[in-house]
C-alpha cells in the first residue's frame, strides 16, 4: 500500500480532513477536530500511527511484528504500524476503521451533528 492509497482512504470516512500541526511532517488525519491516524513518510518506510483499545493494542503487536507501541503517543492506546506489506490491507484497513470510530464517538454532540456524524 501507498502513503497515496493509505491517506484516500482516510479521507473517504465522513469529516475527515488533513492538518500538519506539527509543521511539514508527519501528516494527521483529524476527524472533526480530533487526530485518529498519524502518517510518517520516512525515505522508503511508510508508518502509520492509530489509536486502539488497548487490549487490541497489545494482540495486533504480538500478531504483527510491524505493529509497534505508539512512537510519541501514549502506548497504552497508540499503536505505530510499519506499512511493509506484512499486514494484509483489509486488516490495515480495519485498524483505521477502528480508531476513527474509536475517536469520532468522542466528539461533542455538537461537533458529530455538525460533520454529519449522528451514526457514530
Amino acid at each position: 500500500m501507498t502513503k497515496a492509497e493509505l491517506v484516500r482512504y482516510c479521507l473517504s470516512k465522513k469529516g475527515v480532513r488533513e492538518d500538519y500541526p506539527f509543521g511539514p511532517e508527519p501528516l494527521v488525519l483529524k476527524v472533526g477536530s480530533k487526530m485518529f491516524a498519524l502518517v510518517a513518510d520516512d525515505p522508503g518506510r511508510l508508518v502509520v500511527s492509530l489509536k486502539c483499545e488497548p487490549e487490541l493494542a497489545y494482540l495486533l503487536r504480538q500478531q504483527y511484528e510491524a505493529v509497534k507501541p505508539g512512537y510519541h503517543l501514549n502506548k497504552r492506546h497508540w499503536n505505530s504500524v510499519e506499512v511493509d506489506g506484512t499486514i494484509p490491507e483489509d486488516e490495515l484497513f480495519g485498524m483505521i476503521d477502528v480508531s476513527y470510530a474509536l475517536v469520532a464517538r468522542k466528539l461533542t454532540r455538537a461537533e458529530k451533528e455538525r460533520l454529519g456524524l449522528t451514526a457514530v
